[in-house]
């Protein structure tokens, strides 16, 4: 009968079914272990003390011992460092130990040390009596109780961050009970002295809770469990009464005595609506109504919480306490006439090919989708496949009259009870229940399979639910390889074909992330031959510097094209390497080379020689030295670095950039010397910008010496000193010099520099002086258009009238007309 093991508590039922029968039945006995265990079917921790087995105290250090649910033997160290005063999983399944010294040594499910982390310096001197591992807001929590009586926590063991709590007035000796809750996004302890009651918070806070009971001579708490979400607690006393109620203690949920002074050994809630005390073999579960059942054990047997009841884990078996749910005594319940219990006998009569079945199905024609809805959720709630079954197939029995029924709910259905019961099977062995599977969601329950190496199960699954490839496989297969690279006994060669097998055609799958792994480990052969895979070069370069693969790593960024991670490189060979070794590598790759001669032209000159240096080049080290000539403050430096430069380029045979450096250091001596007379800076002015500066000024003297010195060409001379003489608005030396020799540059420079600088009264001077061939663009820059006109009409060019025509304003159309004549006159006498 479905409802043979349903015991009734209140109003409700609750039911305890066997998930396992242990493995290690006959070899492990609770009654000598510590038990820790993870909550969402996780894997159980004992840790069994030697020193208690003998009579005389002995140093031997405990045994730990990891097992999965189904009691198989996972991993087994021998603890070998301090006085462990608690131990604990986090919600990633990773194992805590929680030392006197107030230091917590984390491991993985597999017992490898993965870091560890202090409670701080107070816990270190004064040592911890007691520890807590609760889960919070941001992750797992670890609360700790020193010695004077001071509570300090973390609430993620991940990042942990050292939090004190409020003290607890008077308190002179260990509490009576104390527990972590976790309220409204702020953790508090709630401690008990005796018969007082206290929460303590982080903000230096305590209150003091008096929580209403029906009598008053109750005596002392001397027990406490705080529910799995959180929002109820309750407390036991030393007169054996229960007291349930809200967290905050201000609401009382129920009260029951169980007439029992002896502290139970464990006292935990199931789920929300019941609360579980242990004593020896005997089990008590208690409703909020004073209801109760009784459960004997034929041994010791350890409590875990669930958010929806409860593990009971004895030596022989593992067991399932839950109240049944809704859905299933709706449908199960004797006597019930709910929708889905009368599909259900409708689908067993029809299996018989009864008639009954027909009567059942037209009294709950009207309500039968939603007969199909429960017998769907409550496949999903039984542990067994076989009731399972009989409820799928009473759903798809009833949907079969049901015309606009959408399968998702069915498919779904079928989809996670697959799964379910493929990981709750003993190999696996995760006890997952619906409930707790919708809590946990399908990519925690893969990653949790990952955890367990057992990569083959979790891509099974992912290709059942097709989950795309980026999120299931082929990052599980990512993982495996990770995995892989962590075994010794295989070859390297044989370990990277076979992992480039299985990985080369998958996208995303990094096998720079796998290298690195194998680094850790230890093979670098391996993690060079893996990184061969490598398509990205920003994640395949780095781990070839990690690794000393100097070479390799410069050869795979110039491959790649990306100059950043070319002088990324470039810059970490620089650090790490002694010069001749980095020269010798860059000297191998032109690129390299010239990327890197590149970096230092812009960051370091003096490199730039080192590096022409090892070319031997000295044209290139003269050029070198000429530009950081430059960056010279002083002229002394200046010049002895030209010096240098000049040198270079004699024993390259280069006449020519010997002659142009001597003649820039005679220049820069003649700028200090200018400096030393005029009391005013040359330096950095080429000989052009010198000798015009000089102009403006009118130090004519220091510039004819200059254009003799330096044989200055007549026209490049002329131009310089008519534009700086017409920049200096000295007219009358302008016209002086305009005098002095026939102008190589012809009058009409003169005009135009007048012209530039606005001044039409002295350009018109030099107007009369233009020869004919030059004089029609002199009158346009003068702005006599008609002038220009007439004389271009007279030297009859018509390149002259088009450049007019083109000058002339557009609101002047009688000139423009008459030069359109001029050009038309031209056209007929040709």
């Amino acid at each position: 009968m479905a409802t043979a093991d349903w015991n009734p508590l209140g109003d409700h039922y609750y039911r305890k079914c066997e998930v396992y029968a242990m493995e290690w039945s006959g070899v492990v006995d609770l009654a000598k272990h510590t038990v820790a265990a993870a909550a969402y079917g996780g894997p159980i921790a004992l840790m069994k003390d030697e020193s208690k087995l003998n009579r005389v105290p002995t140093n031997i250090k405990p045994v730990i011992t990891v097992y999965n649910a189904a009691g198989k033997i996972i991993n087994q160290i021998r603890w070998n460092s301090g006085t462990i005063v608690k131990m604990g999983w986090t919600i990633m399944e990773d194992l805590l130990f929680v030392q006197d010294d107030g230091v917590v040594l984390v491991y993985d499910m597999f017992l490898t040390f993965k870091r560890t982390f202090s409670m701080g310096q107070e816990a270190k001197d004064v040592k911890i009596l007691d520890a807590r591992i609760f889960t919070s807001f941001q992750g797992t929590g670890v609360a700790i109780m020193t010695s004077t009586f001071r509570i300090f926590l973390i609430t993620n063991s991940d990042s942990p961050r050292i939090i004190r709590l409020a003290e607890v007035p008077d308190l002179n000796t260990f509490p009576s009970c104390w527990d972590i809750v976790v309220m409204d996004r702020q953790v508090r302890a709630l401690v008990a002295k005796g018969r007082e009651l206290f929460i303590v918070d982080q903000g230096g806070q305590y209150q003091k809770q008096d929580p209403q009971m029906d009598r008053e001579d109750v005596g002392e708490y001397i027990d406490m469990a705080v529910s799995f979400n959180n929002k109820f607690v309750v407390l036991f006393t030393s007169t054996g009464h229960i007291w349930m109620g809200m967290s905050d203690l201000t609401t009382k949920v129920g009260e029951f005595d169980t007439k029992s002074g002896s502290k139970p050994q464990h006292f935990a809630w199931c789920g929300n609506g019941a609360v579980v005390a242990v004593w020896e073999r005997i089990m008590l579960v208690v409703g909020p109504q004073k209801y109760w059942i009784k459960y004997n054990f034929e041994s010791t047997v350890h409590l875990i919480p669930e958010v929806d009841g409860l593990r009971i884990i004895s030596n022989d078996t593992h067991e399932f306490l839950q109240r049944v749910p809704t859905v299933v005594e709706q449908i199960f319940k004797i006597g019930s006439m709910e929708p889905g219990a009368m599909l259900y006998e409708a689908n067993k009569e029809y299996q018989k090919q009864h008639q009954k079945a027909d009567e059942y199905l037209r009294m709950i024609m009207e309500k039968l989708d939603l007969a199909v809805n429960q017998c769907i959720q409550a496949a999903g709630h039984e542990f067994e496949p076989a009731k399972q079954k009989q409820l799928m197939r009473a759903a798809s029995f009833g949907k079969c009259f049901l015309t606009d029924y959408r399968p998702e709910a069915f498919v779904n259905m079928c989809q996670m009870l697959r799964v379910l019961n493929q990981v709750r099977h003993h190999t696996v062995g995760i006890p997952l229940t619906y409930t707790q599977l919708e809590q946990l969601s399908m990519p925690v329950l893969i990653d949790r399979l990952v955890l367990r190496k057992l990569f083959g199960l979790a891509i099974l699954i992912c290709q059942y639910l097709r989950v795309p490839d980026a999120e299931g496989e082929n990052r599980i297969r990512a993982h495996w390889a990770c995995y892989k690279v962590q075994q010794k006994h295989m070859e390297e060669d044989q370990l990277a074909r076979v992992i480039s097998q299985k990985l080369l055609e998958r996208p995303g799958v990094s096998f720079s992330d796998i290298a690195s792994v194998a680094l850790e480990h230890g093979r670098k052969v391996l993690a060079v031959k893996l990184l061969d895979f490598e398509t990205r070069a920003s994640e395949q370069v780095p781990l070839l510097l990690k690794m000393g693969q100097q070479a390799p790593a410069l050869a795979k960024a110039i491959e790649s094209g990306d100059t950043d991670l070319v002088y990324t490189v470039l810059l970490n060979l620089r650090d790490n390497l002694d010069a001749a070794q980095f020269y010798m590598l860059i000297h191998t790759m032109p690129i390299a080379f010239s990327l890197y001669l590149q970096y230092c032209r812009h960051q370091n000159l003096q490199m730039v020689e080192q590096l022409w240096e090892q070319e031997d080049n000295p044209n290139e080290i003269a050029l070198t030295k000429i530009v950081r000539s430059y960056t010279q403050d002083s002229l002394d430096p200046r010049i002895k670095t030209l010096e240098d430069a000049g040198n270079c380029f004699h024993r390259t045979g280069n006449t020519f950039a010997e002659k142009l450096t001597e003649e820039q250091i005679k220049l820069m001596r003649y700028q200090r010397r200018l400096e030393d007379e005029l009391g005013r800076s040359f330096a950095d002015l080429s000989l052009h910008k010198t000798m015009y500066e000089l102009t403006k000024e009118g130090s004519h003297h220091h510039v004819e010496r200059l254009r003799k010195d330096f044989k200055v060409p007549d026209k490049r001379y002329w131009w310089m000193r008519v534009s700086a003489l017409a920049e200096a608005g000295d007219w009358a030396e302008l016209e002086k010099f305009s005098k002095s020799k026939k102008p190589p540059i012809g009058m009409e420079a003169f005009v135009e520099v007048c012209m530039k600088y606005y001044n039409k009264q002295e350009a018109l001077k030099y107007l009369s002086r233009v020869l004919p061939e030059h004089k029609v663009k002199s009158l346009v820059c003068v702005g006599q258009f008609q002038e220009a006109a007439d004389q271009a009409a007279e030297n009859k060019n018509e390149d002259e009238l088009n450049y007019v025509l083109g000058k002339v304003k557009v609101a002047d159309k009688q000139l423009a007309e008459t030069v359109r004549g001029y050009l038309a006159q031209l056209n007929t006498r040709r």
